[in-house]
């Protein structure tokens, strides 16, 4: 590893608003004195395939901190994120991600599109390679300002409140959850 902690940022975004996300949420990990690395799956020319590399299993091992991103796919993650972690058993086996900081987060078109459940699910690969889960905390404020996106199991954006733009407090949470992983992937190296 690098004498700077790098954090994966993988993420799918078909039409740019989880990429918007995955953007605020690399300005946090920037932010806290650790490299941001954005990193996506296969997918047809969408948001972030137009920008960002696809992500390497090999990748994984050299990490200090992950934090996953999905639109809402019927309350679960993009096929292709789940097909990712279906990969990674090599990774499984020899503990490559265990004890590191994760997060999620997750956009949808309406406020109840099942963005709770996505982030739940999007937990559960994390959680199965021993990373250790981070969300939000009651003490971001934002969480009580918001009438949009945010929520203490990940950061999150709501399109029909403020179309693909996130709003203040949406980009404001994205950051800090960004900051919050950082610090801890920090502390534990």
């Amino acid at each position: 590893m690098s004498d700077v902690p790098r954090i994966i940022i993988l993420y799918y975004s078909r039409n740019g608003a989880t990429q918007q996300l995955a953007d605020a949420i690399a300005n946090g990990v920037s932010k806290a004195g650790a490299e941001p690395v954005l990193r996506t799956v296969a997918c047809d020319g969408d948001a972030a395939c137009q920008r960002d590399l696809l992500i390497e299993t090999d990748e994984l091992a050299d990490c200090a901190g992950l934090i996953m991103g999905s639109p809402t796919r019927f309350g679960h993650m993009y096929s292709g994120l789940q097909k990712f972690w279906e990969q990674t058993s090599r990774d499984w086996l020899k503990g490559a991600l265990v004890d590191k900081p994760a997060a999620v987060f997750t956009s949808s078109s309406s406020m109840h599109g099942g963005q709770e459940s996505t982030l739940l699910a999007m937990g559960v690969p994390l959680l199965h390679h021993g990373m250790l889960l981070m969300g939000i905390p009651y003490t971001a404020p934002e969480l009580q300002q918001t009438d949009a996106g945010g929520s203490p199991y990940g950061a999150s954006h709501v399109e029909h409140a403020a179309g693909s733009k996130l709003n203040q407090y949406e980009s404001r949470l994205a950051e800090q959850l960004g900051e919050r992983v950082a610090k801890a992937a920090l502390k534990l190296t």
